[in-house]
């Protein structure tokens, strides 16, 4: 079976995210207001025939998507490869905090973003790397003509921009619960249907936080 649309989706919002620090690999679950967040983007997912839902590892992506495989019928399949970037150091902290205690590395990072790794942790263009090749590898698996990936901002964007032509990693930031779907074109190339939609929240607060 061919892969013919993706639903990329962020993590319902957690503590760490009302709170504009850091997270990378820390195992913080979502809030409450987080899970109710995907429990109203599992109303809506279970309306758009999805029938295979992928997710990082992750707590709160595996919450997240745990919540809309069972309101669809199907089981999430994990895959640490979907992660959010590694943030080594600066985990935890919030990005003014980075600025005041670590302010070369800072300057580095705000020199080039895509380049920059961070100290024990990656680059835009390490994580750009791993989820392209997860990508590939999910939508040639041919589980389901509608599947869902549920990943992290910072992973979202670099993925997208490797396939979406125009797509800027840099300035485009996904809220807290967001969808955002491709589809495939004629040409077998991936196009965008909508970025960042968060109407099925029913104008439930949603974050574009730090990752």
């Amino acid at each position: 079976m061919t892969v013919q649309r993706v639903s990329f989706i962020r993590p319902g919002e957690t503590d760490w995210n009302a709170n504009n620090r850091w997270q990378g690999w820390l195992d913080v679950p979502l809030n409450l207001h987080g899970k109710r967040q995907a429990e109203r983007l599992a109303n809506f997912m279970r309306n758009i025939g999805l029938r295979a839902v992928y997710t990082s590892d992750l707590r709160r992506a595996a919450q997240t998507a745990d919540i809309i495989a069972e309101a669809c019928g199907v089981e999430a399949k994990r895959d640490e490869r979907l992660r959010e970037r590694a943030i080594g150091r600066w985990q935890g902290l919030s990005r003014e905090e980075v600025a005041k205690w670590f302010p070369d590395q800072h300057q580095a990072y705000e020199t080039d973003k895509m380049h920059y790794r961070i100290p024990d942790g990656e680059s835009l263009a390490d994580v750009q790397q791993r989820v392209v090749a997860a990508f590939h590898a999910i939508v040639n698996e041919g589980a389901a003509e509608t599947i869902a990936i549920v990943s992290h901002t910072v992973t979202i964007r670099v993925l997208l921009e490797a396939v979406i032509q125009g797509y800027d990693a840099l300035t485009n930031h996904p809220r807290n619960s967001s969808v955002t779907t491709i589809r495939r074109t004629a040409a077998g190339g991936w196009e965008m249907v909508v970025s960042d939609d968060v109407q099925h929240l029913e104008g439930m607060p949603s974050l574009s936080s730090l990752e």
